[in-house]
């Protein structure tokens, strides 16, 4: 048979492996690389043997995307058969790649320790180092049974008990035996880069009631170049966690006296999030948006009109008045319907743009909770477009361009992700054809790159979700755009077309930072906490040399807040560089230094935060100076934003 391999075509004979297929067209150090084929997009086995229908194979390459998943998803066995090593007594489950890593789930009967993991650790190497090959076998599901049965793996049968088909395929490398999908490398050899990082708890299935098991994460790279990077970015991580940064620089604070989840925030973190949502709502209004703003619970008949009673009743809280059920929102959407509801509306009128911060509730499940970034109280910048078919490419569009300026503005790159109907929805196949092509034709017809997630979308629309990338390369969701033909149904939403008729609109669900908590979670992270100047809860302090200094300092931060500058003073009898360190701590951008002679020339010292030393400036320049750091970024961006006004705009 005939096959093409990068653009050569050679005669092998039937039943060729993948490898011998490739060998055909590559060499040295190219075929070393090569951990996988491809052919018709399935990944396959280099053992594997060629498909008869197979017209061309693709080599994978050990760091292109899916040669690093094949490399974690292989380490997480080599890793499962390290345990079962040295603790034969402890039962296996399921061990997936994930993204910059692998984890594999085991059912112990004591928690694994850090010495625990490190002779782990040991023993993968040695695993490694035997070069172990990875063979599958496709045999009868009531075959594997038997093997699994013998072997004491309950968890395998009940993964076996939910398969419909009836073979099976189960994967060995050296006494380890997996039920496995596949595919693998060939041979634990190929690993050269694994490192365990921590263990933690987890349900089996996710499933509260179900048994806690042991967790055991790791990494695994093409090399240890790519390898030790990737440790120096988590340690960067460590010192960036949000929830360290909020502690320190007194932003936010969790307590499980109120309930997991809930948020209180501190004055300074409170103030960055009143001049963000500030700018927010002005930018909104500039684009044409009304701000509108909706009740927290709603009647259950609400909830079942929508359809959220049905398919999203699990993450809403409930509560009872006056013998009625009412929900507390997990959405914004229902009022912002109402709102367009209450006149009849004109093809004229449209599009109608709502926009509410709107504060929701949604009930995650305690295990996922995590500081800002996963909460069960947030509000959203939340947003409903309006608009008549014909308009609808066009505001998708404005949606992306208000997206691109916001995430200009922070310094964020982004990516784009097309997320297509789950199993559970609502609405007809026509109505979600209708919408997903909407959303594929505005990013195709403007040459925008996007991947799809299949069956990720709304359970009343496909969406556009966009992640940011942040200074470590990390990836965050926040903006969506979710096309609704749906909803609008459901509340017979109409207008009357200029042919005198009543059309439908078509709705549009979407958020531009995501939730506040989470995009301050993110934020925190990306900028170490070092804010940029416009968004500094404090953006100088002024601070004395001794107490002669004084009066002129606080005069000099009267000054400075009637230009609109958020500046405080520190008088505190201590030494100048004690207090220096201190604003250097909590990340101020402007240290502003006054001593006898800055008294005597009516101007300060200035320190920039990074240790630059600008010397003597006056008052105006001081402040001037500072007005211009914080236009900096919208000005770039081309947007224009005022703050030689009061502190944070609005208060």
């Amino acid at each position: 048979m005939q096959i093409a391999v990068e653009g050569k075509t050679t005669d092998i004979p039937e039943g060729a492996s993948c490898l011998d297929a490739l060998k055909e067209s590559l060499s040295g150090k190219k075929l070393r690389k090569v951990v996988a084929c491809k052919c018709g997009g399935r990944v396959l086995d280099l053992s594997a043997p060629v498909p008869e229908s197979c017209q061309g194979l693709e080599p994978v390459e050990e760091d292109s995307p899916e040669g690093l998943d094949l490399l974690r998803h292989s380490a997480a066995h080599v890793m499962a058969a390290a345990v079962k090593r040295l603790f034969p007594d402890v039962k296996v489950t399921i061990g997936p790649a994930i993204e910059n890593g692998f984890y594999y789930d085991f059912d112990a009967p004591k928690p694994f320790t850090p010495e625990d993991l490190e002779a782990i650790e040991a023993e993968i190497q040695k695993i490694i180092a035997e070069n172990q090959e990875f063979t599958c076998t496709v045999m009868p599901k009531a075959e594997a049974r038997e093997i699994f049965e013998k072997m004491g793996e309950t968890y395998k049968l009940e993964i076996m008990d939910d398969l419909e088909q009836d073979t099976v395929s189960i994967y060995r490398n050296g006494d380890f035996v997996d039920l496995c999908r596949g595919p693998h490398i060939a041979s634990s050899g190929a690993l050269k880069a694994v490192k365990l990082t921590h263990v933690s708890g987890a349900y089996w299935r996710g499933d509260e009631n179900r048994p806690m098991l042991q967790r055991i994460y790791g990494t695994a790279w093409s090399d240890p170049k790519a390898l030790k990077k990737y440790l120096n970015q988590v340690e960067e991580a460590k010192k960036r966690d949000h929830r360290k940064l909020g502690r320190e620089l007194d932003l936010f604070s969790i307590h499980e006296d109120v309930g997991p989840g809930m948020v209180i925030w501190h004055p300074k973190g409170a103030l960055v999030r009143t001049i963000l949502e500030d700018f927010e709502r002005k930018e909104h209004l500039k684009r044409g948006y009304d701000i509108v703003v909706g009740p927290t619970i709603l009647k259950k008949d609400m909830w079942e009109i929508s359809g959220h009673y049905d398919h999203y009743r699990e993450n809403m809280y409930f509560t009872e008045i006056d013998e009625q059920i009412y929900g507390i929102k997990p959405m914004n959407c229902l009022s912002h319907m109402l709102v367009y509801k209450s006149r009849i509306r004109s093809y004229r009128d449209l599009p109608l743009r709502l926009f509410e911060l709107g504060t929701v509730h949604r009930h995650e499940r305690a295990g996922v909770l995590h500081g800002l970034l996963r909460v069960r109280q947030f509000t959203q910048d939340d947003a409903h477009i309006l608009c008549r078919p014909d308009q609808l490419e066009e505001e998708i569009m404005g949606v992306i361009r208000f997206v691109h300026d916001v995430m200009g503005l922070f310094g964020f790159e982004y990516e784009m992700e097309l997320s297509t109907r789950p199993e559970k929805s609502i609405g007809s196949d026509e109505d979600w054809e209708r919408a997903t092509n909407a959303l594929k034709s505005a990013m195709e017809s403007h040459d925008l790159p996007y991947d799809i997630n299949e069956g990720d979308g709304a359970f009343y629309g496909p969406k556009i979700d966009i992640k940011l990338k942040d200074a470590l390369e990390r990836r965050w969701q926040c903006a969506t755009i979710q096309c609704d033909f749906t909803l609008p149904e459901r509340f017979d939403l109409s207008y009357v077309d200029q042919d005198g008729e009543r059309k439908r609109p078509v709705m549009l669900h979407r958020v531009v930072l995501g939730a506040i908590e989470r995009f301050m979670g993110v934020l925190i992270e990306h900028f170490a906490g070092a804010f940029p100047v416009w968004l500094a809860p404090v953006q100088a302090r002024v601070l004395t040399v001794t107490d002669a200094q004084n009066e002129f300092a606080e005069e000099a931060v009267a000054v400075l807040k009637a230009r609109g500058i958020r500046v405080e003073a520190d008088l505190r009898n201590e030494k100048l560089g004690y207090k220096v360190r201190e604003a250097q701590l909590e990340k101020i951008p402007y240290i502003l230094v006054v001593g006898d002679k800055e008294v005597e020339e009516r101007g300060v010292n200035v320190r920039i935060r990074g240790n630059k030393n600008l010397g003597m400036q006056s008052l105006d320049d001081t402040a001037a100076m500072i007005l211009e750091e914080c236009q900096k970024p919208f000005a770039q961006g081309g947007m224009s934003y005022s703050f030689a006004h009061a502190n944070a705009s609005s208060l």
